[in-house]
């Protein structure tokens, strides 16, 4: 099956196939001619499956000149994301997006929530510009993404105040990888009889690996262990700003193309650091777990953990930024024998060494 064999309109498929997609995601097979009936949808499916595209095509097909969608996406960074998405499905509808998101000045956000056709944004800045400063918005299609990553990050009352300040729309898709209770009920208030296509999640292939060291010699484990894995790209991940600022020091004082992410991080700079990550012009990130929400970056061959993080759910998070699209991931943990226990009581069975073999 073939994108031409959708309903969609033939500038979108002009870009599609511009971009060199021919088959669609399972995800976008399920929910594309859902959306193009005009139907409420919930659907479920992990990230990096496609699920942009699964509702950013026929939204976009929809879209006539004066009508506006909204997309609500957990993070500035998914939100970037998205709407680069946006963009390239849609230049031959010359269909221009805006982002909404916190750290930046309010104007240019006012114009683009006025005016461009597809408003991506995260809930707190978005929910600020609609009661603060009142401007008019009346998106024709709405967009929950990333339901679930939302709900963890604390932003489920902001949404509801969002989903009533807006006029009803005429359809709302919720994304999600998991259906917590809270988020079934946010369905059942604000979707109408909604579809609800579920996409199995792939078992992903990623090899796990725990290696046993000392916390004050985890920074020479772990540059040995860089230099002898030599990954293709690899994130490590860090509990707190102040370690990686010094897990990023230390690397790059080695030599090695390095760059950090974290919250005290300045927008701009953010995205020009996601930007060389992609590209591969930076061949290390050492991030917080801001790094793991929603990001989509390909050939990362390998994660490092220089922390266990407090639960299992951020570590599910953390290696899942590799393995993708049917790719092997390794997953390396540099661990004291505290951390180990925690990780053996999350039922976790990596292979593991000790220090310096």
């Amino acid at each position: 099956m073939g994108f031409r064999e959708f309903n969609l309109d033939s500038r979108i498929i002009r870009a599609v196939e511009e971009r060199g997609f021919k088959t669609p995601s399972p995800i976008q097979k399920e929910a594309i001619p859902i959306i193009l009936e005009g139907g409420d949808l919930i659907a479920q499916a992990e990230t990096g499956s496609g699920k942009t595209g699964a509702f950013g095509l026929p939204l976009l097909s929809k879209l006539k000149p004066g009508e506006q969608i909204l997309v609500l996406t957990p993070t500035r960074e998914l939100a970037t994301q998205v709407a680069d998405e946006f963009y390239k499905f849609g230049k031959y509808k010359r269909i221009k997006t805006a982002t909404i998101y916190g750290g930046v000045p309010y104007y240019r956000q006012i114009e683009g929530l006025k005016r461009r056709p597809v408003v991506v944004a995260t809930p707190g800045r978005l929910l600020d510009l609609l009661q603060n400063k009142g401007v008019p918005f009346k998106p024709r299609f709405i967009v929950l993404d990333e339901a679930d990553e939302m709900l963890n990050m604390g932003f489920l009352p902001d949404i509801k105040k969002i989903l009533s300040l807006l006029p009803e729309p005429e359809q709302i898709l919720l994304f999600s990888a998991t259906m917590p209770p809270q988020i079934v009920e946010l369905a059942k208030e604000f979707l109408d009889n909604p579809n609800y296509v579920r996409i199995a999640p792939k078992e992903k292939k990623i090899e796990e690996k725990f290696f046993l060291s000392r916390e004050h010699q985890k920074p020479d484990y772990l540059y040995t262990l860089l230099q002898r894995k030599n990954p293709t790209k690899a994130i490590i991940f860090c509990q707190r700003k102040r370690d990686v600022d010094y897990i990023h020091s230390y690397l790059a004082e080695k030599g090695l193309p390095v760059e950090r992410l974290h919250g005290d991080i300045p927008q701009n700079r953010r995205e020009r650091i996601i930007r060389k990550f992609r590209k591969g012009e930076a061949k290390f990130l050492v991030a917080t777990d801001v790094a793991a929400r929603g990001l989509d970056i390909k050939e990362v061959s390998h994660i490092f953990n220089f922390h266990i993080p407090e639960n299992r759910e951020s570590y599910i998070h953390r290696i899942g930024r590799t393995g993708r699209a049917g790719e092997k991931g390794v997953a390396v943990s540099l661990v004291t024998r505290r951390e180990l226990s925690r990780l053996k009581s999350w039922g976790r069975k990596g292979k593991i060494s000790r220090e310096g073999r």
